[in-house]
């Protein structure tokens, strides 16, 4: 199954967010080792993007709603076995 955004095939989950939010997923989830000045400067990018966009957080939960709806069985949650546990034997000492 095919999912476009538009006229934008999205290949990948983080395509698809990036697509329907217009702004690429690490601008708000951050890169591992970045610097602090590189943090400081996603976040002000961010603050600016949200200051602009007053709707944006609301269009992020309407979507994320949606796509739950849509796709029930990404939340189904499956037990896992338990491994067996393991008795400890006790020898009995005589007194």
């Amino acid at each position: 199954m095919r999912t476009f955004i538009g006229h934008q095939q999205a290949v990948s989950t983080d395509e698809f967010v990036e697509l329907a939010l217009g702004t690429p997923v690490e601008l708000w989830l951050g890169v591992e080792g970045e610097t602090e000045e590189e943090r400081a400067a996603r976040l002000d990018a961010a603050r600016d993007i949200l200051a602009d966009n007053p709707g944006l957080a609301d269009d992020v939960a309407r979507i994320a709603a949606e796509v739950i709806d849509m796709h029930p069985e990404l939340f189904d949650v499956v037990p896992l076995p338990r491994p067996a546990r393991r008795r400890a034997t006790r020898k009995a000492v005589a007194a």
